[in-house]
């Protein structure tokens, strides 16, 4: 009996940590400024996730919660539904707060990696992002549009590092409907 009871703690530690960590290739962004990347941002390109399926206008808002963390609030548009799905969750540094790479929660105590990798460093103005494996992978923008050279280089740093760039989803951004 004391043995499964030592398997079963030892499954749901590796459960509980699985999600950390990052793909081989990716490497952080070091000299990272939280209160830069605070804010509103929006997700130009994805890979499929069940989380995110069907939805457009996706945006994210970081800000600072009292206990050190980040809050963050990702919001989408279901057309197929005809509404607004927001998650909320909760994010905090693995390591170091000048190394942009976190743990991120939106299901109580399951954690995953939210990795930046590139980072534009005069106005914070994109990110390219991972999770905890090639199988997590996001563009986010300060505005709703980027520039053809920025997708370019985000697809070509993301094939360097493993991701199918082939099922990249690039989200569109109607700005003329469904504002609340």
């Amino acid at each position: 009996m004391k043995e499964l009871k030592i398997l079963l703690i030892t499954v749901m530690s590796l459960m509980l940590t699985a999600c950390f960590g990052m793909p081989d290739n990716v490497t952080p962004v070091k000299n990272f400024d939280v209160d830069r990347y605070l804010g509103k941002w929006y997700e130009i390109a994805r890979l499929d996730h069940s989380f995110e399926r069907g939805l457009n206008n996706i945006s994210a808002e970081y800000t600072m919660r009292d206990d050190g963390g980040i809050a963050v609030v990702n919001r989408g548009y279901s057309v197929e539904d005809g509404q607004w799905k927001t998650a909320e969750g909760k994010a905090y540094f693995v390591n170091d707060k000048n190394e942009a790479y976190l743990k991120v929660s939106f299901f109580g105590p399951f954690y995953g990696s939210y990795v930046v990798f590139e980072l534009e460093q005069d106005n914070y103005d994109y990110a390219f992002i991972s999770g905890p494996n090639t199988s997590y992978l996001w563009l986010l923008s300060r505005t709703p549009d980027v520039a053809q050279s920025v997708i370019d280089n985000f697809i070509a740093m993301s094939q360097e590092r493993g991701f199918d760039t082939s099922e990249l989803i690039f989200v569109n951004h109607d700005r003329d409907s469904h504002r609340d």
